[in-house]
This record gives structure tokens, C-alpha cells and sequence, in this order.
């Protein structure tokens, strides 16, 4: 198992009571009901009540992390998570522009972010007299090898603000990359999809000696109207 194949289980298993799969029960030769491909909000996405819109703007709006610091940023997302077969890597995904929301809307991760970016380039300077994003992929890896593992016996006590920044863009590379299409599709994931019941299966009615009523499974059990939104009359009667 690869490192991607690793962390795409870890997902899925930390994620599965969330009831990120779901399955569909069909008939043989029945189809999936359409979904649809858009959301309704205005990023195609999700839908947005005026003042959560309005909140979204006025964030997109804020400057906190400079050039240098998304750039840096970039640069470990993609060696954490980089582009592998058919899947992109993090930063094919947009995860730079999602830290870069997310420090915003969620102000407690500023502090950490921009000391563990100082750290990194601190910790860049004294080894190889060189910031971050200036130094080869070897020497990068070499850095980031001393902070990707969590200290369990205290030998690397002097690494552990870079451990702590590390664990933290680890997660939100992996939530940035797996909530995008580019990760959902990575995962194989097609959203909720609704199931087609038939009722209780005929031989479990049988072994407990029920049967249901010809009229109410026509009532209840009609595939054919499985699509259509409930309307109710102003008197609250269903009429669909």
C-alpha cells in the first residue's frame, strides 16, 4: 500500500460513522434516479443564506498569509500530498486557497500557521543558509522527515514546534484535498444517493405470518414515484 492509498484509508475509516459511502439497492436492470451535477449556490457548490454569503465575501476580501508564506505553503501541501496516477496533487486540488480561507474563518489556526512558517524558514536558514522554498527537494525532504513523526521517546524535543505546525498541515492538506471534487474522486465517492425499498423481503413476512395488503403496498411501494417531492393541501392532507 502506497502513502496516498494509506492516507486515503485513514479517511475513509476516521470519516465512516459520518456516512461518507453510501450504497444504493436497485432492482436487476433498474438505473440510480439522476442527481444533480450543481449545487444551487452561487460557486456551483453549496447553497448560502445571505449573511453566510455575505461573511464568505468579506473573508475572500482579508489579506492575512503574504506571497511568501502561500508559497511555502504550496510547497509542503504537494509533499504531503503529491499528484500520483490519475490523481492530482494538493495543490492541483486548490488546497493553498483553502488553508488560506480556512486561517480566516478560523482564526486559532493563524498563530500556529505563521510561527510554523517562521520555523520552518528559521530552521531552512541554519541548516542550509537558504529559506524554505529556495532549497532542493532533497533538502526540503530532509527537513520535513525530522518533523513528520510524532516525538513518542522525547529525542526530537528541539523539532517540536516544527512536529506540532507539521501535524497541522498535514490535516488541513488531507481535508482541503479530500473535500474537494479532485479528492472526492480520488475516493470514489458519488454522495448520498437515495435507496429503493421494497418492503420487508416476502420470505421474512412469510416466516412470521404477515402478509401485506395488496391496496397499501400500492400506496406505499411505488417505485415509479419515488422522485416526486411530497405537497401537502393547506389543510395538510397529501395530495402527491
Amino acid at each position: 500500500m502506497d502513502r496516498r492509498d494509506t492516507l486515503r484509508t485513514l479517511l475513509i475509516s476516521g470519516v465512516a460513522g459520518a456516512n461518507l459511502t453510501s450504497f444504493i439497492g436497485c432492482k436487476p436492470g433498474e438505473k440510480p434516479a439522476e442527481t444533480p451535477a450543481k449545487g444551487t449556490g452561487e460557486n456551483g457548490l453549496y447553497g448560502r443564506t445571505p449573511e453566510e454569503a455575505a461573511r464568505d465575501a468579506r473573508l475572500r476580501e482579508e489579506i492575512y498569509l503574504n506571497e511568501h508564506e502561500l508559497s511555502t505553503i504550496a510547497v509542503l501541501c504537494d509533499i504531503i500530498l503529491p499528484s500520483q496516477g490519475e490523481a492530482g496533487s494538493a495543490t492541483d486540488a486548490g488546497v493553498p486557497d483553502f488553508i488560506e480561507f480556512i486561517v480566516k474563518d478560523m482564526p486559532n489556526h493563524q498563530l500556529p500557521m505563521r510561527g510554523g512558517l517562521m520555523w520552518l524558514d528559521g530552521e531552512s536558514n541554519k541548516r542550509y543558509n537558504k529559506e524554505f522554498i529556495s532549497l532542493t527537494k532533497e533538502e526540503q525532504i530532509s527537513i520535513v522527515e525530522d518533523i513528520a513523526y510524532p516525538d513518542k521517546d522525547g529525542s526530537k524535543a528541539i523539532f517540536s514546534q516544527g512536529i506540532n505546525f507539521f501535524d497541522r498541515m498535514r490535516g488541513l492538506t488531507l481535508t482541503g484535498y479530500y473535500t474537494s471534487k479532485m479528492g472526492l474522486d480520488d475516493l470514489g465517492y458519488v454522495g448520498n444517493r437515495p435507496n429503493i425499498w421494497d418492503g420487508v423481503p416476502e420470505d421474512i413476512l412469510k416466516e412470521h405470518g404477515f402478509a401485506y395488503e395488496e391496496e397499501w403496498l400500492a400506496k406505499c411501494v411505488d417505485q415509479s414515484n419515488r422522485d416526486i417531492v411530497a405537497e401537502w393541501d393547506e389543510t395538510g392532507k397529501l395530495i402527491s
